[in-house]
Parts: C-alpha cells; sequence; structure tokens
C-alpha cells in the first residue's frame, strides 16, 4: 500500500493545517472564561465610581400628575387637598400652569357621585389645561 510519501512530488506538496492546537487553545480560553465570570460579579472588585461632576438637579415642588378625587357632590380632593367643585379652577390652575408644561390628571370617583358632576371636574380640568385625563378607579 502506498502512501502520500511514496507517491512523490508529482501530486504536489502536502498542505494540511492542523486545527487541533487551535481547538485546545480555544476550549482552555472558553474555561478559562467560564470560571472567571461568577467571580468577578460576586467578587468585590468593581468598577469605582468617580466624584460626581454635575451638580444635583433641582427638584420641583409641582408633581407631573395632578390627582383628582370626587369624593362627593361638592366636594373633590386635588393632590389630597379637599376642594369645593366651584372652587376647582382656582385650585387647578397653578399647579396645570406651573413651568408652562401641560400635565397629566387623573381622576377617580366615588359611587354616588352623579354623573354631571363628574363631567363638571372633567371640564374644569380640560378647560385650566390638562394635557390627557385618566380616570382611575379606587
Amino acid at each position: 500500500m502506498k502512501t502520500r510519501r511514496d507517491q512523490g512530488a508529482a501530486e504536489g506538496p502536502l498542505c494540511e493545517i492542523n486545527t487541533t492546537p487551535l481547538i485546545d487553545v480555544s476550549l482552555v480560553l472558553v474555561v478559562i472564561l467560564m470560571v472567571a465570570s461568577p467571580l468577578a460579579f460576586e467578587s468585590s472588585f468593581g468598577v469605582r465610581k468617580g466624584a460626581p461632576l454635575a451638580q444635583a438637579a433641582v427638584v420641583d415642588d409641582v408633581p407631573d400628575r395632578v390627582e383628582l378625587a370626587i369624593t362627593g357632590e361638592n366636594r373633590v380632593e386635588v393632590n389630597g387637598r379637599a376642594v369645593a367643585v366651584d372652587q376647582l379652577a382656582g385650585a387647578l390652575q397653578p399647579l396645570l400652569a406651573a413651568d408652562g408644561r401641560k400635565r397629566d390628571v387623573a381622576v377617580s370617583c366615588a359611587d354616588l357621585v352623579s354623573h354631571g358632576v363628574f363631567v363638571r371636574v372633567l371640564d374644569i380640568a380640560k378647560l385650566n389645561g390638562a394635557a390627557d385625563i385618566a380616570v382611575a378607579e379606587k
């Protein structure tokens, strides 16, 4: 039986790439990364935070959303503060017009409040600059 070496140089040089060392090195790297990954997450060495370069943001007192709760025929709570329906426009004006931004309004209603009062409160909120009105359940 003849081997390639015995056939001679007439057929060309023998050019085979030995992939065994490449596979061995790749598997060793995979094992090292599998062992090192959990250790990196559990250990105490980590990225240190530098000193903050920016100043702290100023927190405004006006919330992004105004919450209205209709508790009775003539009673509405604006962000937890009780207001009469007749005075609702005056209470909503500074909250909805602050900073020139339109704010969202969330309205919840008690069970025995009439439909007319509910629609009146929605109209007052929209006329005073509410961007969106959401009806919430209590």
